[in-house]
């Protein structure tokens, strides 16, 4: 597996109020990617981004970051079902155009390993 890239992912109440904070504080731009009960941000440079998460919309458990694998991630998953992590959320092709799953790192945080439709 390749990781292309690591974004946080922050638990928020309300993805509209916090995002002032984001966008008006720490200068971040809200990217195309809002899906209501999602938003990523970013720097201007693109070298730093974070996404606001009020609850995954289809996994039953919220993940702290999302990686990036680009077409890798079916072999991901084959090798964390190898290796016998627990997969919180099965590998799936969401509607909103990314195919991902989740995992249970042995420190039990839940990382969401992603492929982008355009990767």
């Amino acid at each position: 597996m390749r990781v292309t890239g690591i974004t946080a992912n922050l638990p928020v109440a309300d993805i509209a109020t916090a995002s002032e904070f984001y966008r008006e504080y720490l200068g971040l731009s809200e990217e195309p990617m809002h899906l209501g009960w999602v938003a990523r941000y970013a720097s201007a440079d693109g070298r730093a981004s974070v996404q606001l998460v009020a609850g995954d919309a289809s996994a039953p458990q919220d993940s702290v970051i999302s990686v990036h694998v680009g077409a890798d991630v079916d072999e991901a998953y084959a090798e964390a079902r190898r290796r016998g992590y627990e997969i919180v959320h099965p590998l799936t092709d969401e509607p909103w155009g990314v195919r991902r799953f989740f995992v249970r790192a042995p420190d039990g945080n839940i990382i969401n390993i992603v492929s982008h439709s355009d990767d």
